[in-house]
């Protein structure tokens, strides 16, 4: 049931067996269904959690009410509102099952208690946090310098199945461009 956990956290750090059972026994694990809103704007984020099965969706709502998604998650991915999961802020974000899910959580009081009994997990969110890092700005560069088409074919490499699994607006809400702008881009290479 947790080898995938296991086997992600064990490229940072190395764990005994008696390391791995005590890790496994602070998640929960949690069957989300699709659709289900995991964060609210305004609530306070109370898990960093590794998606399992699913497909998990990061947005917010601009000020013309249109949502604009920040980033997707798939299995062997970790998801969070960083900032107000660690400061334990109001979130301005939501977060949301697009699949029916299944995802391994810490709470702020489990991750405290890893981390206390297991001092080299901090590696392993520290490893998270630069990954989340690099792909937020390789993201913002991209935005803010590609064309549309290129940034299209740099989402897929970075999400290669998700365009298969979710609806073209939340590409397009990702991408900044309209759902007709995805549709007719997906057209042209289909077609090379």
């Amino acid at each position: 049931m947790f080898e995938k956990i296991i086997e992600n956290v064990t490229r940072c750090i190395e764990l005994t067996e008696e390391e791995k059972q005590s890790f496994t026994d602070l998640l929960d694990c949690k069957a989300i269904p699709a659709k289900t809103i995991l964060l609210r704007e305004g609530e306070i984020c109370q898990f960093e959690g590794y998606i399992h099965k699913g497909c998990i969706r990061t947005y917010y709502i601009d000020e013309n009410g249109f949502e604009v998604t920040l980033y997707f998650a798939v299995e062997d991915w970790w998801v969070s509102d960083i900032a107000s999961f660690h400061e334990q802020k109001p979130s301005r974000l939501y977060i949301e099952a697009l699949e029916d899910s299944e995802i391994y959580m810490l709470t702020p009081q489990t991750k405290d208690i890893l981390l206390e009994s297991i001092p080299k997990f901090e590696r392993v969110f520290r490893m998270l946090v630069q990954r989340n890092l690099t792909t937020l700005q390789n993201r913002l560069v991209n935005t803010i310098s590609k064309p549309a088409t290129e940034r299209y074919l740099d989402f897929i490499k970075v999400y290669p199945s998700i365009p298969q699994r979710v609806p073209q607006y939340y590409i397009a809400s990702y991408l900044g461009v309209s759902k007709e702008f995805v549709s007719t881009i997906r057209k042209r290479l289909s077609n090379k």
